[in-house]
């Protein structure tokens, strides 16, 4: 059951890029410069750090199965 969550959860690490590449934190084309909506903009900052915060969780676990599964090889040698 965790495997098939972890598969989940690594598959859909790709979607959160989603809408970066098309300029999602950028101001809606209807403002001006000067007139840049700070609520809007806060929340996709928001969006964007909690994006963020769950890629580099997802990196260190990968990091930390590296680890345990090198343990692992050397218990078996053993």
């Amino acid at each position: 059951m965790i495997c098939l969550v972890f598969r989940d959860y690594r598959g859909n690490r790709a979607a959160l890029f989603d809408g970066i590449e098309e300029g999602g934190i950028r101001a809606a084309s209807s403002y001006s410069s000067h007139e840049i909506d700070e609520h809007d903009n806060d929340n996709a900052l928001d969006g964007l750090q909690d994006r963020v915060s769950i890629l580099k969780r997802g990196n260190d676990m990968d990091a930390s199965r590296g680890i345990l599964s090198g343990t692992m090889d050397r218990f078996k040698m053993l």
